[in-house]
């Protein structure tokens, strides 16, 4: 893709509807807003203004970025606050041409600094409420464990959010793993997500970004996951590749934020395109995007002119991400028929 046609690939991509399936909310936070909202509740941020913030985002690796994630995440407060960031990334994936998003959210971040899960779940949820009455645009929630903290004290956020589950039961369907993922594998969580699919909830879980394909195989036959976030370090292990690809386990893939966090130092190194190609199905993610450069159209765009993805492989993308989706079958099918409607297959 040439860079002279950037704007009409942007509009042609922006026009597709697509959803977006690996986004944590708390890394939407935008510099801009995490100086309002320490303003709004007496916070002291340790950056001078908004451009120290930003250049303050020249991460080594997943580390480097989760310790001014978890710094910046201090400013949300109140069931405002938690509505006001939803809400500012509900309206841009919008404006990306996003019509579902499935959306992470880390209650310890949060309970640790003594900030009640109803507090959170509200403040969230109002914002999805909204956008699905006023923008049309379908959304959910993914409770997301902190793995570098332990088992037991996951089960505790859990046994603390369920009173909650009948109110947010139109939202809350799922429940995911993020945060550190070295020396944290997958069966340190067997039990809780043993407990999790009892309880009914769908399942995924971060793997193989950082971690080995091993942890990518923890995740798929200990703790039973759906679905893969991240998972490109598959591809090291062809029989483990092989598997993905046969049983079509979707791979939430996030170009710009493996780029920000050196899992590739270029992105025309990604194998987005070669497991693309080699029948994988691979989504397009913008992971955190406030701190990575790009929401999801961007991620569109970079990974169309790093790896010369053809329309028809954008296409494919956009429609793989509806149907690795949580949706029900009748809207999954329905928003794809849009889908192939905008792409001039109907």
């Amino acid at each position: 893709m040439a860079a002279s046609s950037e704007h009409e690939w942007r509009d042609w991509l922006r026009a597709l509807p697509k959803a977006e399936l690996h986004l944590h909310i708390e890394g939407t936070l935008e510099p801009e807003l995490m100086f309002e909202l320490s303003r709004r509740n007496g916070i002291t941020l340790p950056y001078a203004d908004v451009q120290a913030v930003r250049d303050a985002y020249r991460f080594t690796d997943l580390q480097s970025f989760l310790d001014l994630y978890y710094a910046g995440a201090g400013v949300l407060v109140t069931e405002q606050d938690f509505y006001d960031l939803a809400a500012a990334y509900l309206r841009r994936a919008h404006a990306d041409g996003v019509v579902h998003a499935e959306i992470m959210f880390d209650p310890q971040t949060h309970t640790a600094r003594g900030i009640a899960l109803d507090t959170v779940f509200a403040g969230l949820a109002r914002a999805l409420r909204e956008a699905r009455d006023t923008l049309g645009m379908s959304s959910c929630l993914l409770l997301s464990f902190l793995r570098h903290l332990s088992e037991d004290d996951a089960f505790a956020t859990l046994e603390a959010a369920l009173p909650l589950r009948e109110t947010y039961a139109d939202l809350w369907i799922g429940i995911g793993l993020d945060s550190s993922e070295r020396g944290n594998p997958p069966e340190k969580f067997a039990r809780i997500y043993a407990r999790c699919a009892q309880l009914g909830f769908r399942l995924v879980a971060h793997a193989g970004e950082e971690g080995p394909p091993e942890y990518v195989r923890g995740a798929l036959d200990t703790l039973k996951v759906a679905r893969i976030d991240h998972g490109v370090r598959s591809s090291e292990d062809p029989a483990l590749l092989q598997e993905i690809i046969r049983r079509q386990v979707p791979l939430t893939v996030c170009p710009l934020s493996n780029l920000k966090l050196g899992v590739v130092h270029d992105l025309r190194e990604h194998n987005l395109a070669r497991l693309l190609r080699a029948g994988a199905l691979v989504t397009l993610n913008s992971d955190d995007p406030a701190y990575f450069g790009g929401y999801v159209l961007d991620n569109y765009i970079a990974s169309a002119e790093a790896l010369d993805l053809s329309r028809d492989e954008l296409v494919t993308l956009a429609a793989n991400s509806l149907k690795a989706s949580f949706l029900p079958p009748a809207g999954r099918h329905a928003l794809l028929d849009r889908l192939w409607a905008a792409a001039g297959r109907d």
